[in-house]
């Protein structure tokens, strides 16, 4: 209020006022809230108070910043206000915000005209965080390495944020491993670190939950996954093999290490030698290796005939070997054991007695130190004096782990001293492992092949000739016979296929033969291997050497290395691999030393074939057949096949996986059932034409023959069909039985026992019905889709002419037989009026089907066909050809009765579709 005096006048004047508020407010507001707490409160004064309207606070306005807040009047009066949020505020999008205030008073009058403003008031407002946000680790999920036997500080660091906006909620103040009884502690800056020190070979893998908490201690939603592998402490060697490699027959080479490769911990390398080593000294004679017999490999290999086996089977023909140790376990691989007491004296009619300048003698042997300090004289084979003297005429002996030939020349007119001792000094005549031993006689020059190896002897010493006696000599082996029945020198080892070859010496070509392994390693590719990659192989492929200057290429070399076996039929078993690594740097010798490896090869056990023989089980023959030049064929008819089952692969075209296999047999064996051959009177012959062309042999006994050799099954089919029976006075023969059995593998696979049993008549009535009678309906022939499919015998299989010509014949034939046989039968009777020959009359008689009518042949006709049969079978004979075995099993059922015609044929089947015989009679006439 203004007051002007003026003289002699006094006026009185209001004039309005601003509103006044302070110069700047600070303040806060919780996130999610709309009221701000300011300091200091809003409040406007007016000094126009009490005026109306001019003195009182109408608003306050907000000038700058789109700032999501408004202010409001509370008391007009008084001035107060407060400052509201318009909307949501987030601490997360903007923390602070600043803006102008100014306060409006109401003006002069109602209307609110003239509003006064007050001056700019600073604004400033802080939004205060809320904890609404779980903390988050930035990774999902963590990985680390560590190696077993330290203690780490730090293995990793986890880390989590928070999306809070204020340092309180968004700081991460503590981490927490959630997984209990774990190794492992953790801090607050999330480094994880080992409480104690790992083993690799105790756990080589660890998971572990951590989870964080913001300094509002807000747990985070999600645990994160910590995963810690334990890495073994870097040794060198090889890694990523395996210790057992499974090996299936017949699949030919497999590789042994596909993903091996070597740990060297990061050193400078120069060179990598590598050795592998297959050792197969368990299996056999020292390797996988055919099991044939000792005869049978030698004519496989083509070696000289006219060997002498001295350690064969022993059988009632072999008999000087029956008390001598055998080891039967070594996968029918005849072995003989001699502990030092047990020795064997060949008979005299078994010793070559023509040894000349040129002989071989060879054996398998396995052989250690020998006993005691003093080592005696070990002898494999001693030819001496039998009686009296005590002369070693020729030996081989062991003596010291050196092998000793001695040979004795007769003495002639040169009185001079000659070469009679030949020594060798070897190693492997004391390993304790399987060796082929092969002595070449080329007199004054011995040889000495060990595993086709060739030794000269170190040593040799003359002596003079022996002088000739008449003195027996006696073949001893495992000993040294001393005279009168005393033994020395005993041999103390194992041997196998012991053999002596008069008037000839073996080649190296069949010594390696006979010696061959089927089994070793083998290298796939070898253009891969690189030029820098050296290997060697010894003979026998047991032994691998590798060499290389750059790690990768050996690695990669090493990945080629594979097992093969070439048996059809292999020993199945544990191999034994050994691998030995040499690693040199630049400028050392060797600087890292790599432990050995040793694993297996498993071979599994091969699918064992069926050998199975077919034919005609019953044979009836006329006697006078017996006494010709050619003899009875006996399994004319005979089929040989063999099967495998494959349960594991059924296919439609093989029914339950059956399936038909090609493979060789090594003997056949004909014996005889019952009382042996008489000489005088019988035999089992086959003639040698019969074995031309293949690789069989063939020996006969009074107990039977035996066909040998290794040979396809279709070759001993050819060569059984051949085996004859004659007997030169049969009268009194009424049957004779044969076995027929045949083997694989020297026994290892055996057939079934093929029994044949023939019967003899004594007149040629009824024969060729009676042969087309006893044929066996269960006969069984192989198709050609390798199924069995068995002879119907049924009438209505045979085929026959239109029905009215065989009424017609059948009935006048029936006419023309009855009479020609009442009249025969009635004759006979009047002529022979024993109570044998009545007997006999009686098992002549037929057994009649009366729902039938039975026709019997004419016996002339028999006789006949007979006679034309022997003379085809000696024709047969002279040009020497080989029946083919196809056409013999489709044709075995109508060959007797092609030779008699037609007509006869006919009528041959009809008759054995209706005459019941008893086996065990004898027709008689």
């Amino acid at each position: 209020t203004c007051i002007i005096q003026i003289p002699g006048i006094s006026l009185a004047l209001w004039v309005l006022q601003k509103p006044w508020i302070e110069t700047s407010y600070h303040g806060v507001i919780t996130e999610n809230m709309d009221t701000v707490l300011l300091d200091p409160p809003l409040v406007a004064l007016d000094k126009d108070a009490p005026v109306p309207y001019a003195g009182e606070i109408c608003a306050f306005k907000i000038h700058g910043q789109e700032a999501p807040f408004e202010a409001v009047v509370l008391n007009r009066t008084s001035g107060e206000g407060v400052l509201r949020a318009r909307g949501h505020v987030d601490c997360e999008l903007q923390k602070e915000y600043t803006f102008v205030i100014q306060a409006y008073d109401c003006g002069a009058g109602a209307n609110g005209a003239g509003w006064k403003k007050s001056h700019k008031a600073v604004v400033h407002i802080q939004v205060d965080d809320v904890n609404e946000f779980a903390p988050v680790f930035r990774e999902s999920v963590y990985h680390a390495t560590l190696t077993e036997a330290k203690i780490y500080d730090s293995i990793l660091q986890v880390e989590a944020w928070d999306q809070d906006c204020s340092p309180q909620y968004s700081q991460i103040c503590n981490y927490e491993i959630a997984t209990p009884d774990t190794p492992f502690a953790i801090d607050r800056n999330g480094n994880i670190r080992n409480t104690e020190r790992l083993s690799y070979d105790k756990q080589q893998h660890y998971k572990i939950m951590v989870t964080a908490y913001d300094c509002g201690q807000k747990r985070a939603a999600d645990s994160v996954p910590v995963h810690i592998d334990v890495k073994p402490v870097c040794k060198p060697g090889w890694q990523g093999w395996n210790k057992r490699v499974d090996y299936e027959p017949g699949t030919g080479s497999k590789q042994l290490f596909p993903k091996m490769h070597l740990e060297t911990c990061g050193g400078p390398l120069s060179s990598v030698r590598v050795m592998v080593e297959l050792q197969t000294s368990h299996i056999g004679k020292g390797c996988d290796r055919e099991t044939y017999s000792e005869k049978s490999l030698q004519k496989l290999c083509g070696a000289a005939s006219g060997s002498t086996d001295l350690l064969p089977a022993p059988s009632v023909a072999t008999n000087w070997t029956a008390s001598l140790l055998t080891d039967s376990g070594r996968d029918s691989d005849l072995i003989f054991r001699f502990d030092g007491r047990q020795a064997a004296n060949v008979p005299d009619r078994v010793v070559p007695q023509n040894l000349t300048d040129q002989f071989t003698i060879a054996t398998w042997m396995k052989h250690g130190p020998s006993p005691g300090l003093r080592a005696e004289k070990e002898t494999l084979l001693c030819n001496s004096d039998k009686t009296e003297m005590n002369r070693h005429h020729y030996s081989l002996y062991v003596h010291n782990c050196r092998l000793v030939f001695l040979l004795r020349r007769d003495f002639t007119q040169m009185d001079t001293f000659r070469p009679a001792e030949f020594h060798w000094k070897l190693d492997q005549i004391c390993d304790k492992e399987w060796h082929y031993y092969v002595i070449n006689v080329e007199f004054p020059t011995v040889t000495l092949f060990v595993d086709g190896m060739t030794y000269e002897p170190y040593l040799v010493t003359d002596d003079w000739p022996i002088h000739p006696s008449q003195i027996d000599v006696q073949l001893t082996v495992g000993a040294c016979w001393q005279g009168r029945s005393m033994t020395t020198e005993y041999f103390r080892g194992s041997l196998s296929g012991l053999t002596i070859r008069p008037g000839k010496i073996e080649t190296q070509k069949v010594i390696s033969c006979l010696q061959a392994c089927k089994e070793g390693l083998d290298i796939n590719s070898l253009e891969s291997l690189g030029k820098g990659i050296k290997f060697h192989f010894n003979p026998a492929q047991s032994v691998l050497v590798m060499e290389g200057e750059d790690l990768e290429s050996v690695n990669m070399a090493l990945t080629k290395v594979s097992y093969i076996n070439s048996r059809q039929f292999p020993t199945p078993g544990l191999r034994k691999l050994h691998i030995s690594t040499t690693v040199q740097c630049f400028g050392e010798d060797t600087c890292i030393s790599i432990p050995d490896i040793k694993a297996v090869v498993m071979v599994l056990p091969p699918s064992e074939p069926r050998i199975t023989i077919t034919g005609v089980e019953r044979l009836v023959q006329l006697a006078d057949d017996f006494t010709t030049p050619a003899g009875v064929v006996l399994f004319k008819d005979i089929r040989i096949i063999s099967t495998v089952t494959k349960t594991d692969e059924p296919t439609a075209s093989h029914r339950l996986g059956v399936l038909e296999v090609m493979h060789n047999l090594d003997y056949c064996d004909v014996l005889v059932i019952g009382e042996e051959l008489n000489p005088e009177e019988e035999s089992l012959e086959i003639h040698h034409s019969s074995l031309i062309g293949k690789h069989l042999d063939a020996t006969n006994s009074t107990s039977g023959i035996s066909v040998y050799g290794v040979d396809s099954m279709l070759h001993y089919e050819q060569a059984i069909r051949q085996v004859r029976y004659r007997n030169w006075r049969p009268a009194g023969l009424l049957e004779r039985k044969f076995r027929l059995s045949c083997s694989e593998l020297n026994g290892r696979y055996t057939s079934n026992e093929f029994n044949l049993e023939v019967s003899v008549v004594h007149s040629s009535e009824a024969v060729e019905h009676v042969n087309h009678m006893v044929a066996q309906p269960h006969f069984a022939a192989t198709a050609e889709d390798g199924s069995l499919s068995s002879h119907s015998m049924a009438m209505g299989h045979f085929c026959t002419p239109p029905a009215a010509t065989v009424v017609i014949v059948m009935c006048i034939a029936a006419l023309v037989v009855i009479v020609v046989l009442g009249i025969y039968r009635i004759h006979t009777t009047n002529q022979d009026g024993s109570k044998s020959d009545e007997d006999g009359g009686k098992e002549a008689e037929m057994d009649w089907d009366d729902s039938t009518l039975t026709i019997t042949v004419n016996p002339m006709e028999n006789i006949d066909a007979a006679q034309k049969e022997d003379e085809a079978r000696e024709e047969e004979l002279e040009e020497e050809e080989d029946e083919d075995e196809d056409e013999l099993a489709g044709e075995n059922s109508s060959a007797d009765s092609e030779d008699s015609g037609e007509e006869e044929e006919t009528e041959a089947h009809n008759i054995k579709g209706k005459l019941e015989w008893d086996h065990h009679t004898t027709l008689q006439y």
